[in-house]
């Protein structure tokens, strides 16, 4: 390595605009032709670097190999450890596993109590039997909200009849006529279908109107039609 690699490949190597018509595969060919596999890349102001243009010289450089001691200390990160104080007899591991999983359904009720469908917060009382009054009337609510979605199930995406899992753990995977529910966005009826959301936001167009004729003692109901998709 007497010569320096800019000597050798007339080329400077650190140059940003030696890259800018392309890559300048002459000046690393010329490096590989004079056995300048490892050449002493000097820089205008300061130490400067080798430049490596031989395969053999980059592969042994860059080789890596695993480091299983660290891997398999880290095999574990990520894995957490579900533990209850009920008896085996009464809830095996599958049930404590498909019970924690249960608790995304308490999460979801939590959030429609305070933010979608009931908003408990604000309160906008002071005294304390008022208060749980409010409180009292949210929950009630959210129970009402519960039967609902299991009432409208046919009339939304929800998956009404899941595939039982002999694994808890493993992923939950639709039902085939769900599936087809997503996919058409409508039953097999044809009936629209839409999220719970969405369905309350329709029904809401719905209205029975009763009218009342002048001078006459006469009431009929009209209800509105529904709102087309």
């Amino acid at each position: 390595m007497t010569e320096d690699a800019i000597s050798i490949g007339g080329v400077d190597l650190a140059d940003p605009n030696t890259y800018v018509a392309g890559m300048p595969y002459e000046a690393f060919h010329r490096l590989r032709q004079q056995h300048a596999r490892v050449a002493w890349h000097p820089y205008k102001d300061g130490p400067g670097f080798l430049a490596l243009t031989g395969y053999d010289e980059v592969l042994a450089v860059f080789t890596y190999q695993r480091n299983h001691t660290s891997i398999n200390a880290e095999a574990l990160d990520g894995i957490y450890v579900l533990r209850t104080s009920v008896p085996t007899a009464d809830l095996d591991a599958a049930g404590v596993v498909t019970g924690y999983k249960n608790l995304a359904n308490v999460e979801r009720d939590f959030r429609s109590i305070k933010t979608d469908d009931v908003d408990l917060r604000p309160i906008h009382h002071r005294l304390t039997e008022r208060v749980q009054a409010h409180v009292l009337i949210c929950l009630l609510a959210c129970y009402v909200t519960w039967h609902l979605r299991q009432a409208w199930a046919p009339l939304t995406f929800t998956d009404d009849a899941p595939p039982s899992r002999n694994n808890p753990v493993a992923a939950a995977k639709r039902s085939p006529a769900t599936q087809a529910k997503a996919s058409r966005q409508q039953a097999p009826d044809g009936t629209p279908l839409r999220s719970f959301r969405a369905l309350l936001d329709h029904l809401a167009t719905l209205t029975r109107n009763q009218i009342r004729y002048h001078g006459a003692n006469v009431e009929i109901d009209k209800l509105s039609d529904p709102t087309t998709d």
